[in-house]
């Protein structure tokens, strides 16, 4: 066994932190639960169940205690981005009204900022 291979294993248990994958009669590995998978985990007994096979590439070899690091997320290429169900835009091109809705009410913004800076400025 070295790092970067693919292994078939089973789910030999299941804790807060990740799951144990049981490689062969003498390899049991951890999958933490940042390896998983990409994004959030939630629950990993809503998706991994004790027996379950599973597919995992070696990602690190203790020498010393010889424990090893797993990885199902490296297996899935990551999606960079989120995918566009809808574009949005700031204006609303139907009415066609783009800069004009701010522009009208600018000037009372700015004077309030102004009035308030001053009373701020008078307290003192």
């Amino acid at each position: 066994m070295r790092i970067g291979d693919k292994l078939t294993g089973t789910i030999s248990g299941i804790q807060s932190y990740g799951v144990f994958v049981k490689l062969d009669d003498e390899h049991q590995g951890l999958i933490h639960i940042s390896e998983l998978r990409h994004g959030f985990v939630s629950d990993l007994n809503d998706k991994y169940s004790v027996g379950d096979e599973i597919d995992v590439i070696v990602m690190d070899i203790d020498e010393y205690n010889q424990k090893i690091s797993l990885s199902t997320r490296a297996l899935h290429p990551m999606k960079v981005g989120r995918p566009i169900l809808h574009k949005h835009f700031w204006t609303n091109y139907r009415n066609k009204i783009g800069y004009k809705t701010i522009a009208q009410h600018k000037s009372d913004w700015v004077n309030e900022a102004m009035s308030r800076i001053k009373d701020k400025n008078q307290k003192k």
